[in-house]
């Protein structure tokens, strides 16, 4: 477990990891810690570790993403083409 806390934001992040996401004593321990941040006005995000592969599931995200631009980049040349058309 990690636990970051960004005082200039008011963010509490914590990190767990698989096994750590399942012990269900260790986040009955966190409870109270979340109860107090939110007291002082902080916001508490838990990040879960996943059960795929980081780097598989990045990699075909930024392809999807460039795959995506590039289909908008065509379909608004296509707008700006029959546009000039007219």
């Amino acid at each position: 477990m990690e636990i970051n806390v960004r005082r200039e934001s008011k963010i509490v992040e914590i990190w767990l990891t698989k096994e750590e996401k399942q012990d269900t004593a260790l986040l009955e321990k966190l409870k109270p810690m979340y109860q107090n941040y939110k007291e002082q006005g902080y916001m508490t995000v838990v990040f879960e570790s996943g059960a795929q592969n980081l780097w598989d599931m990045t990699s075909a995200l930024l392809c999807y993403n460039r795959r995506r631009i590039a289909q908008l980049e065509v379909e608004q040349q296509k707008r700006n083409g029959m546009a000039m058309g007219i």
